[in-house]
């Protein structure tokens, strides 16, 4: 039900639309759900009554009523999902944060980092340096913009009161954009099957006023451990129906780190390395101008190319009259 109401604009939205294409849809299916049982019922073996005409077989103006209504469903509906497609994207960022409050200007939105780990959630807040596991929270009318990857298999990021759901998928980012407008806790969970934890896969979403965020954001900086790169590792691991962990601190460049799949040490992170590959490539253009080394060739034999012709054809040398004797015939 929570589909059905709710607290989000974008979910709202998505609502709307959901509701709009069912009823769009349901103008075509009652009434054909609701003349099968009126014509079953009209004409009957044992209604004697109803009109018998065995010869009939076309009706223009019901042939009409047949094609028309359901291409103009069709054409409206179609309409309708490509204008919502486009405008409930979830890579655009939203432009509003309720229907009739336009986003006021220089509003920023807040990031989280989403990792969809075995069998739990990793939530990092780069603004505030500060991470939690199976919780999330966002303040009240402030846009949030989600950035999504995975662990090691794919995963599904669902709040059903604040957004659609959307894939996180290792060695890879996705996106997704929101904002919540009613304070509340609600449930997110992980909508696609990735192993034996997945049914403890949940979290919980918190929707706050600015003042019990801030507080949220100073528990969370009181916690006694560290986000390090080791720490992720030992997180990482597989384990079911997982705690709420806080993190007062966060590595830098954690989140690129994960989607680069480069955290294990020894790795190299792609992007170091094109860095590393730029400036021995800009080195070569200061080292000193090296000739180019000359080969010496041999001298061409048995009528170079360039001679003047000869006068008379019999004073061509012919291939068969090669021998080691005479090597100017080759």
């Amino acid at each position: 039900m929570v589909v059905m109401n709710p607290m989000g604009d974008v979910a709202l939205q998505q609502r709307n639309l959901v509701i709009f294409a069912t009823a769009l849809m349901l103008l075509i299916v009652i009434p054909v759900i609701a003349l099968v049982g009126i014509f079953a019922w009209r004409y009957r073996a044992s209604n004697t009554a109803a009109r018998y005409e065995p010869d009939w077989d076309h009706s223009t103006q019901l042939e009409l009523v047949i094609w028309a209504a359901p291409l103009l469903i069709v054409i409206c509906l179609g309409a309708v999902t490509w204008t919502g497609t486009h405008l409930l994207d979830p890579y655009r960022p939203i432009e509003r944060l309720a229907k009739g409050r336009p986003m006021p200007p220089g509003t920023r939105p807040l990031e989280v980092q989403v990792v969809a780990l075995d069998w739990k959630w990793l939530f990092i807040y780069p603004e505030y340096g500060v991470a939690t596991v199976n919780e999330l929270a966002a303040p009240v009318d402030r846009p949030i913009n989600f950035r999504l990857t995975s662990s090691s298999v794919m995963n599904a990021f669902y709040v059903p009161t604040l957004a659609g759901m959307i894939y996180a998928m290792p060695s890879m980012e996705t996106r997704l954009h929101a904002v919540i407008n009613t304070p509340g806790n609600y449930a997110g969970f992980s909508s696609n099957y990735s192993g034996a934890g997945f049914s403890g896969m949940r979290f919980r979403f918190h929707g706050m006023d600015n003042a019990a965020f801030a507080a949220w954001i100073a528990r969370n900086r009181a916690a006694p451990t560290t986000l390090s790169h080791t720490a992720y590792l030992a997180l990482e691991k597989p384990t079911e129906n997982a705690p709420v962990i806080r993190f007062a601190s966060i590595a830098p460049g954690l989140f690129d780190a994960v989607v680069s799949q480069c955290i294990a040490p020894g790795t190299t992170c792609p992007s170091p390395k094109m860095r590393k590959d730029t400036g021995v490539v800009t080195g070569m253009k200061h080292l000193p101008s090296v000739p180019t080394p000359k080969i010496a060739r041999p001298a061409l034999t048995g009528g170079d190319a360039g001679e003047a012709p000869p006068k008379s054809p019999r004073d061509v040398q012919q291939r068969s009259n090669a021998s080691p004797s005479n090597p100017t015939t080759l």
